[in-house]
């Protein structure tokens, strides 16, 4: 067969270049393991990560069983009984020839074990669809030799598993779309229920920091979730939009307003502020005193301004009470100085009162009491801290001779003296009738008349021991 023979017979079929180096055996082609780039997506994060396989690998032996190879290097592939020209090389034994053939179809076995494996792991269907519809055309042409039947069976399996797939896919697409739906609608309804809060009640730090979070929520459900439909996102969106601008506005104004109050608090006190440091110079220590008391009293009545002016403005309010009441106490201090000496000489007086007490002879005691009283004033004042004690102590020595006298008085009343005896004479009058009435119960044997009888006469008995001590009392 001559060059220009050869050239046409073998025009139009699977006919390796042999310019080009020789083909590897099925050996070395076993180590070129197909890429998962090349069978699937490049986005790490849509594909999960497959263990790549080993390269599927036909022994010879066992692809002779589907192909005849001719002399010159034809090969053709056998199913079923049937024949079908695969190609030709040219050149080459039969073993080489048949080598070639059986790659093609280990090639493409190795692929579709990958994209087995990819199902398994639930990759992306549609990446997967796409190259196993291009191994399935490849199968279909037959340029290839071995069990391509199993591959059909194979191709087909992967196709039915792969229509699963993509309704999972899209069920959960439809789930997730539903979740990212509640979540966006979560988000717009929060940010609505803050909005519609009362402006004089909110926690505006709490509630800004909150509108600020769910913001950055839906920014971050835009960029990462699932579309939701441009028609659904824009609603959302305009619904969202629309809580922060009325939240907005309703802390403006809030603040607006809370800055004019604050003016207003920061003005009137800062008018009593200067009422505070004009006294603070005052030597009309018990006046100025109580001017401070009704200064301290608006003080309280007045309102706040901001924490930080109200700080100082009380700082600058107690600085000038401090100057005035270190001043006084400064002039107290001076006094109670001069009112040392007449501190010891009221002691002794007041030591000289307590001795009246218990009150014995009541005369003798108001003289005393008397005497005592003028030295008393004539002793002068004291000093400040002393004044309450020793005040109190002479009054304790006073009221002990005023309740002397009192009593005397009830003791020796004429008309108190009077009613008693009447009480008396009537008293004894009535247990005499009494003690007649039971000495004739008794002597009518009338049981119950006698029982009342005694119990009426007892009582009345009693009544007359107490009313004669009020009458030895009085006397």
């Amino acid at each position: 067969m001559t060059d220009s023979q050869k050239s046409d017979e073998t025009a139009g079929q699977d006919t390796p270049d042999t310019s080009r180096p020789a083909a590897p055996s099925p050996a070395a082609l076993a180590s070129r393991r197909p890429s998962p780039a090349a069978v699937g997506p490049r986005d790490a994060a849509a594909a999960p990560v497959v263990a790549v396989p080993a390269a599927h690998s036909t022994p010879l032996e066992e692809a002779a069983r589907f192909a005849r190879v001719e002399e010159d290097g034809h090969v053709f592939l056998i199913v079923d009984g049937e024949e079908t020209a695969v190609g030709q090389f040219p050149d080459a034994s039969k073993e080489e020839a048949l080598a070639y053939f059986v790659r093609k179809y280990d090639d493409v076995a190795s692929q579709l074990l990958l994209l087995e494996q990819r199902v398994q792991v639930k990759a992306p269907a549609a990446d997967i669809h796409k190259t196993l519809k291009h191994l399935a055309e490849q199968v279909a042409e037959r340029k290839m030799v071995g069990d391509v039947k199993a591959l059909d069976a194979r191709i087909e399996s992967l196709e039915a598993a792969l229509k699963d797939a993509e309704a999972a896919e899209r069920a959960e697409a439809e789930a997730a779309k539903a979740r990212e739906l509640a979540a966006r609608e979560a988000i717009v309804a929060e940010a609505e229920e803050i909005a519609a809060k009362d402006p004089a009640s909110i926690q505006w730090k709490t509630s800004s920091n909150r509108m600020n979070e769910l913001f950055d929520a839906w920014k971050s459900a835009q960029k990462n979730g699932p579309r939701l439909g441009r028609s659904t996102e824009d609603s959302l969106w305009k619904r969202f939009r629309s809580a922060r601008t009325v939240f907005d506005r309703h802390r403006r104004a809030y603040f607006s307003q809370l800055d004019n109050e604050n003016s207003s608090a920061k003005a009137a006190k800062e008018a009593l502020i200067a009422r505070a440091e004009e006294l603070s110079t005052s030597t009309d220590w018990g006046n100025t005193a109580a001017e401070y008391r009704q200064l301290m009293d608006e003080w309280k009545a007045s309102k706040r301004a901001s924490r930080k002016d109200d700080d100082a403005l009380w700082a600058r309010f107690r600085a000038a009470q401090d100057k005035f009441f270190a001043a006084r106490q400064a002039a107290n201090e001076v006094i109670d100085e001069e009112f040392a000496a007449n501190l010891v000489v009221k002691e002794e007086l007041l030591k000289e009162a307590q001795a009246l007490l218990p009150v014995t002879n009541l005369t003798a005691a108001r003289k005393a009491l008397q005497s005592i009283r003028e030295r008393w004033e004539e002793a002068g004042k004291v000093p400040r801290a002393d004044m309450g004690r020793m005040e109190a102590g002479i009054r304790k020595v006073e009221e002990a001779v005023k309740a002397a006298e009192d009593e005397h008085w009830q003791r020796s009343n004429p008309e108190t003296k009077a009613r008693t005896t009447s009480a008396l004479s009537q008293l004894e009058a009535t247990i005499a009738s009494l003690e007649q009435d039971l000495a004739d119960a008794e002597k009518a044997g009338n049981a119950k008349k006698i029982a009342d009888a005694r119990e009426a006469l007892e009582a009345r008995q009693q009544w007359l021991a107490m009313l004669q001590k009020s009458a030895q009392d009085f006397a």
